[in-house]
């Protein structure tokens, strides 16, 4: 079972699903909101909304995300985690093109990590907790 104690900060970064149900605005449709963690502080990096009808984010936004996480920690991980059951061939490809290893691990083994911002996220905009 992994936990934010097994890693220094840095060292790897979670790709994740915020919302466990769309994001709905009236103006421009339903949303899902994806996430980058940093493993061993738990810290959301950045985080960019994307159309409920893409079943992950483009190779540009998660370039974007993966610049804004930069930004804050002016280096890129060595390790990405992302859940098995996710969707994440564009991720998989733009972080291995950055030089980044990405990890597929069981979502149930991230949950420790990033139970608690899903459930922050799902009291602010209102969606189901997972």
């Amino acid at each position: 079972m992994l936990h934010p104690q097994q890693f220094e900060v840095n060292e790897a970064w979670i790709a994740f699903r915020l919302n466990s149900t769309p994001v709905r605005t009236e103006r421009d449709g339903d949303f899902n909101c994806i996430a980058l963690m940093d493993a061993a502080s738990c810290f959301i990096l950045g985080s960019q909304f994307i159309s409920v009808t893409a079943p992950e984010p483009t190779r540009a936004q998660f370039r974007s995300l993966l610049e804004s996480a930069q930004h804050h920690k002016h280096e890129l991980p060595r390790t990405l985690l992302i859940a098995r059951e996710d969707i994440a061939d564009l991720m998989t490809h733009e972080a291995t093109h950055q030089n980044i290893d990405v990890v597929r691990v069981p979502e149930s083994e991230l949950l420790v990590f990033i139970g608690e911002a899903r459930e922050g996220f799902a009291q602010r905009f209102g969606t189901a907790s997972p």
